[in-house]
């Protein structure tokens, strides 16, 4: 779908949806046959998924952590935020400060209603839905306005998204980037992480399998060095781009991946 095309509200449970896959793979109730058919035959050639969308799910739940905690950060804009699970960016949040306010952003209907019957009593938290790539609707969304204060610091979370974003020079990810980027307070971070692989027939496979399911709505598997220029001119926090895991770990204990065909790659900028 293109970015700015009016988004359906209707829920197709025979197309998988990158949302609800990850709810399958995090052992969510909110996906369909279809979408576990699909996580079964992704993960005949990459059996790791399981343990990396734990492991991607944790490092989220870090970053905002560490962000509020840390970096004084009360406002949070997630990007492709997929369907409400345990411990949400608003509830890891708000533990540190019950006034943090967060915009959830996506463009499954699916993710709308169940994110609105969770949120209804929370007025510092809102879902909206749309497409990630027309930031002004967005960003000038009225429950966006409502909530963040573009004039102070914001966390802008794109976790695990950019993979399902084709390349483009005015829509990819590097021009989202960048247009989000123009809108933000000195001392926002951006959270960016996606799939990569350093293996080309991977990357291949698992791009041509993922947008044949989702009926184009795929990006690519990109490589390191792809989502590494997605923070040019941003100051990459400590521990720099890695792993997902592998960034400021709380335990040694957490799923392993017990191969290593793809992973999530990234970490936090954040704006001079």
């Amino acid at each position: 779908m293109q970015p700015g095309k009016q988004l359906s509200t209707k829920i197709d449970e025979t197309i998988p949806t990158a949302a609800r896959m990850y709810d399958h793979y995090l052992g969510g109730r909110d996906n369909y046959a279809a979408d576990r058919a699909a996580c079964e035959e992704l993960d005949k050639v990459v059996p790791s998924t399981r343990a990396l969308a734990l492991n991607n799910r944790r490092f989220l739940q870090r970053a905002v952590r560490t962000l509020a905690q840390e970096h004084g950060i009360r406002q949070f804009l997630d990007h492709g935020s997929g369907l409400p699970t345990q411990d949400n960016v608003h509830q890891v949040a708000q533990r540190v400060d019950p006034s943090a306010r967060v915009v959830y952003v996506d463009n499954d209907p699916m993710v709308l209603v169940h994110g609105r019957a969770l949120l209804e009593q929370d007025e510092r938290t809102t879902v909206i839905h749309a497409d990630l790539r027309a930031t002004e609707a967005v960003l000038d969304h009225e429950d966006t306005r409502r909530l963040i204060d573009f004039s102070q610091p914001v966390a802008v979370l794109f976790n695990s998204v950019f993979h399902c974003i084709p390349d483009s020079e005015s829509d990819g990810p590097q021009a989202v980037v960048r247009r989000v980027s123009a809108r933000l307070a000195p001392g926002s971070c951006l959270v960016m992480c996606q799939l990569v692989s350093e293996d080309a027939e991977v990357r291949a496979f698992v791009t041509d399998f993922m947008d044949k399911a989702t009926q184009g709505h795929w990006g690519r598997v990109r490589q390191e060095k792809d989502v590494a220029a997605l923070f040019d001119g941003l100051e990459i926090l400590h521990p720099g781009l890695v792993e997902v895991s592998a960034w400021r770990p709380d335990t040694e204990v957490a799923p392993r991946q017990l191969t290593q065909e793809w992973i999530e790659f990234g970490g936090i900028g954040r704006l001079g």
